[in-house]
């Protein structure tokens, strides 16, 4: 008898495991400058190119700066980018793909052929089309890429709200003449988020990738910038005679993505009954 509730309320080794490693970058992240051995800019032309050493522990760039300075630095703005998108496309997709889920009809149509529309252009491209117009900044970039990933995550929610629509409890509130808003907020949202939370994790790395490709073509975060994905642009020229330089990034990022897909994973299988009850 004690057994058995012990072990519904254990929680999955990969949520542990990938909630352990994020919060490490985490804590990395903000403590980058402090951590850092030298400084962000600081060049050292005598030093260039040169391969990991007890003085350099990732070596240095083609202007002498130190990789592993700026790969402290770099995780604060990798993971604002990716994080900050996502929370973007969360903040105006959730509520459009609840919408167009549970009131259908006229509603459902024009939402969803909006989403369509956009979802047709490569998510490169509508990045470029939005900040082509603007000057390049951290923030735009962020505001951008978060665009891009609104339509994934309108269609996914107004998916499991199609199935969640049609449940018992559902209309039992509608029975109660509940208004649309607390049904939609209140009894279809909290049954609906583990697979958007998965999702989720999945747009935070897509996020990174995607704002490094728009920084690469110039149109995101900027040079001297450290951000993972443009050191690893930066780094494409020296990729045979200094391939530590991207080697350091990639990892950094690799290690990022890994550590938010176990944490992604882990909480929708914390989250779902239907998981739980499998386990």
């Amino acid at each position: 008898m004690t057994d058995a509730p012990r072990r519904r309320r254990r929680v999955p080794l990969s949520l542990v495991f990938g909630a352990g490693l994020l919060a490490a970058i985490i804590v990395l992240a903000l403590a980058g400058p402090a951590l850092s051995p030298y400084d962000l800019d600081a060049m050292q032309l005598d030093v260039r190119l040169a391969p990991p050493s007890a003085a350099h522990w990732l070596g240095t760039d083609e202007f002498g700066r130190d990789v592993l300075s700026r790969i402290l630095n770099g995780a604060q703005t990798s993971l604002v980018m990716g994080f900050g998108a996502t929370l973007v496309s969360l903040a105006f997709g959730v509520p459009l793909g609840l919408v167009a889920g549970y009131y259908r009809g006229v509603v459902d149509e024009t939402i969803m052929r909006v989403v369509d529309i956009m979802i047709s252009l490569p998510p490169i491209i509508l990045g470029l089309l939005i900040l082509s117009v603007t000057s390049p900044s951290l923030w735009k970039t962020v505001l951008a890429v978060g665009f891009v990933y609104i339509p994934i995550i309108t269609r996914l929610t107004r998916s499991v709200t199609l199935e969640v629509a049609g449940e018992e409890y559902i209309q039992a509130a509608e029975a109660r003449v509940e208004s649309g808003w607390y049904i939609l907020f209140h009894e279809i949202l909290p049954n609906a988020w583990p697979p958007i939370i998965v999702e989720s994790a999945l747009r935070v790395t897509f996020a990174m990738l995607l704002a490094a490709a728009l920084s690469f073509l110039g149109l995101g975060v900027q040079p001297p910038a450290s951000d993972w994905g443009l050191m690893i642009a930066e780094a494409r020229p020296f990729i045979n005679s200094a391939p530590w330089i991207a080697c350091a990034a990639g990892a950094a990022l690799c290690v990022t993505v890994i550590a938010i897909n176990l944490f992604g994973d882990g909480l929708r299988e914390a989250l779902d009954p239907r998981l739980s009850r499998k386990r």
